[in-house]
């Protein structure tokens, strides 16, 4: 049944970063040939207009094909015929559709909180090094780790886990004033919590009342965490403390969510816990499509502002051809990658 919501739930973002781009591409007046959902096979479609519309059997994706994105073409109303600011509208549609749900759902999610936990120091547990004057006290609100900005008091776990054990440098606003704390021994240690050992910090946070204001914060800060999750995952995989293996292409997303789904106590915690990772995949595929690779909508955006440079520079423009082959080249390498994470995906659920 998971798997069943979790499929859905992908699909639906698939479907509102592809609508993003169709509904304005028709509204820059630009043809668009076929709006679909999925991949492969075709499944169902029908033409109104100008446009088909259809439903394919693989749910890892979609597009929406524009008359001439990729082709010349002597339409008029073809994409690549079209003024450059709409061609840059028509190209952020799509992520920023998907920020914008990202978002919507983080506030859905927390409009329903009664109370929130900010990173301001509460007390300390027993025997922590951070307890003195030189270092944390009561009251202190965490600002920043090593130059890192801490909006949610889980974003000390993540920033730890990318700075290592080392001693911090630490920002805190205290008495109104923002100060730095230097190498701040800020490591997981054992303590006994309510006749338990665990891992902590050594830090207790504070509980405060959930206002309109306070959710209105935490559903934004979320969503921006859900994009800053990316780059450092990116950082991680560039300065190799991520390996191949730790990426997930639709499949191993799907599977994600359906343990999350079945590690949740119930059915309403279950799809509240597969809505929230809706909102991180939705903010994920935000920022990932962004990125200058080509085939991507971050790549064509690229070569949108290279070719306004060469314009502005030279009046000569990347040829039609070469702009394409790039694209061609780009999806080629990206379908073979995503080939490959699928494959890791498959193997990674029967062992």
């Amino acid at each position: 049944m998971y798997i069943l919501f979790a499929i859905i739930i992908f699909g639906m973002l698939i479907a509102v970063h592809e609508f993003g781009h169709f509904i304005v591409a028709k509204a820059c007046g630009v043809k668009v040939n076929e709006f679909s959902i999925g991949m492969g096979p075709l499944l169902f479609s029908r033409e109104r207009g100008e446009t088909l519309y259809s439903l394919r059997l693989l749910p890892i994706g979609g597009f929406c094909a524009m008359e001439g994105e990729d082709e010349d073409s002597d339409d008029e109303r073809a994409f690549s015929r079209a003024a450059g600011w709409k061609k840059f509208l028509i190209l952020i549609a799509g992520a920023l559709f998907n920020l914008i749900t990202g978002i919507v759902i983080s506030l859905i999610i927390y409009s329903s909180a009664v109370t929130y936990v900010e990173p301001v120091i509460a007390d300390f547990m027993d025997g922590c090094p951070m307890d003195s004057q030189e270092y944390l006290m009561v009251g202190d609100e965490i600002h920043s780790v090593n130059g890192r900005r801490v909006l949610l008091t889980d974003d000390l776990g993540i920033i730890m886990m990318l700075e290592g054990d080392a001693p911090i440098d630490m920002k805190v606003r205290r008495d109104g004033q923002l100060i730095t704390l230097h190498d701040v021994p800020m490591v997981l240690r054992e303590y006994e919590v309510e006749g338990e050992t665990v891992l902590r910090y050594g830090l207790y946070f504070t509980a405060r009342p959930a206002g309109l204001a306070e959710k209105l914060k935490l559903g934004f800060y979320t969503a921006v965490n859900f994009a800053r999750n990316v780059f450092w995952s990116l950082e991680m995989l560039f300065e190799g403390t991520a390996g191949f293996d730790d990426l997930s292409g639709p499949v191993g997303i799907v599977k994600t969510m359906s343990d999350v789904g079945e590690a949740s106590p119930n059915i309403g915690a279950a799809l509240l816990n597969l809505f929230h990772f809706g909102a991180f995949l939705s903010v994920n595929l935000c920022v990932m499509n962004l990125l200058p690779i080509p085939a991507l909508d971050g790549g064509r955006i690229f070569l949108l502002l290279v070719n306004g440079i060469t314009m502005l520079l030279f009046k000569r423009r990347i040829p039609e051809r070469l702009e394409a082959m790039v694209h061609i080249v780009g999806m080629v390498l990206l379908m073979i990658l995503m080939a490959a994470v699928m494959l890791n995906d498959v193997l990674k659920i029967f062992t």
